[in-house]
């Protein structure tokens, strides 16, 4: 075994949010202790890890997850909750994928877009999983261009067969959802979905648990031994596998050389309200999750005990705000007046996986040790997506792997001093385009 010189990261407690405070069952799962021997190895508990875990164990391999805190314990555990069609980076990726597929790719990424919702609702079903999964979205147009694109995408639906799913919504129809006065129409969406995230990531990995699977948590890996018997290593244990997948997003920094400057953190934010009582079906009565067209957009909706759970803004340098109520209270209050002054008792951050093309990553760093990461804030269906893709690779299936990993990226040189300034800048470039439009 190689000696380990690399001090051991301490491992943290969940971030005090409303959906640790809300879990059906909080994990434990043992720490790594000694030496064991899987199939696969999976480095990282959130989605992309657990969902791979998944469907493999589905398919009969020995399966082990090495977490360096708790399941769920990342973004996964900490972001909107919003499960929709929309892929971040859906024109670049097309303009690459041609290059590969073809004709077939605008055919390609429409049905990607929806590939996640049918995994999580086949899952939540199959397993039980309870996790106040709803239907029910709009997206907001806020300015007439954003109507534009609002009809282009609902012509789109149509014409694809989604008729019974969408319906285009004018600034009164918007008021029949919502007790808002602030946009100008909206897309309702009722295949996309909402749901607490921590409980869902829980439930899968009590799931995969059930399988077969090895979980441990609070097990930092140190070190990522490559050749033709890989394996992983923490301060207390090592698994040996068949092949080993890469798949803590933004939270590690395991394998510098090649992934370093090719994921940056953005930070979010996001509020809980005290209980809303009666009040959260006045202001949207068909408990519908909302999101508006803007590039650093706002999304909210309602919890199951009727909170108004808000998040919006993105910070790109990478740092924690220090006061996340105070900075999103306003649009709170902007979007519902009448929620003027209501107490906020959950206020946490995500971090975010950003890719600068917002194309995400998969690829290998070796023959048998491959990477999946970077979903640039559109994580819960497009991980599950991504755990079937790399479950299929895995098992030895690799077009749609390969798809991707055929697609070219930015590595930003000495990423760790220029790439959340060159976020930064791109986020103030779009903004400034979304004022002209």
């Amino acid at each position: 075994m190689n000696t380990i010189t690399q001090a051991v990261p301490a491992a943290a407690a969940r971030c005090p949010s409303y959906y640790s405070a809300t879990l059906n069952e909080e994990t434990a799962y043992p720490t790594l202790q000694g030496r064991v021997s899987v199939d696969v190895v999976i480095i990282g508990g959130g989605f992309t890890g657990v969902a791979s875990a998944v469907e493999l164990a589905e398919r009969g391999f020995k399966v082990a997850i090495v977490e360096a805190n708790k399941i769920g314990w990342g973004a996964t555990g900490r972001n909107g909750g919003q499960v929709t069609g929309s892929l971040s980076g859906d024109a670049a990726m097309t303009k690459q994928m041609r290059n590969t597929l073809g004709e077939d790719v605008d055919d390609f990424i429409w049905h990607l877009r929806w590939r996640g919702h049918d995994i999580i609702k086949r899952r939540v079903a199959k397993y039980g999983i309870q996790c106040d999964l709803k239907h029910g979205h709009l997206h907001a147009a806020m300015k007439p261009a954003h109507m534009d694109e609002l009809s282009a995408a609902y012509a789109e639906a149509v014409q694809r067969g989604m008729g019974d799913s969408v319906t285009l919504l004018d600034r009164e129809g918007v008021r029949s959802h919502l007790d808002s006065t602030l946009y100008r129409g909206a897309l309702k969406n009722t295949r996309n979905m909402h749901l607490h995230p921590l409980n869902l990531c829980i439930g899968e990995a009590r799931a995969a648990a059930s399988l077969g699977a090895l979980i441990f948590e609070q097990s930092a890996v140190l070190e990522i031994i490559h050749g033709a018997n890989p394996a992983v290593v923490t301060a207390a244990g090592r698994i040996d596998a068949k092949q080993v997948l890469l798949a803590g997003d933004v939270y590690h920094t395991l394998e510098p050389k090649k992934l370093k400057g090719l994921i940056f953190p953005a930070m979010g934010g996001i509020v809980t309200t005290a209980p809303l009582g009666e009040l959260a079906e006045r202001i949207n009565p068909q408990d519908l999750a909302v999101y508006d067209c803007r590039f650093v957009l706002d999304y909210y909706r309602l919890t199951a005990d009727k909170r108004l759970l808000f998040g919006g803004g993105c910070n790109y340098s990478g740092r924690d705000s220090r006061d996340i109520a105070a900075e999103l209270r306003p649009a709170i209050e902007r979007t519902f007046p009448q929620l003027k002054g209501v107490a906020i008792d959950f206020q946490w951050s995500c971090a975010m996986g950003i890719v600068i093309n917002r194309i995400p990553q998969l690829g290998k760093l070796s023959d048998n040790v491959w990477y999946c990461q970077g979903y640039s804030g559109h994580g819960i269906a497009t991980s599950h997506i991504m755990g079937e893709i790399m479950a299929n690779a895995l098992s030895g299936t690799l077009e749609q792997f390969d798809t991707f990993a055929a697609c070219r990226h930015i590595k930003v040189p000495l990423g760790d001093v220029f790439g959340n300034p060159m976020l930064a800048a791109g986020m103030w470039y779009y903004q400034l385009l979304e004022k002209l439009r």
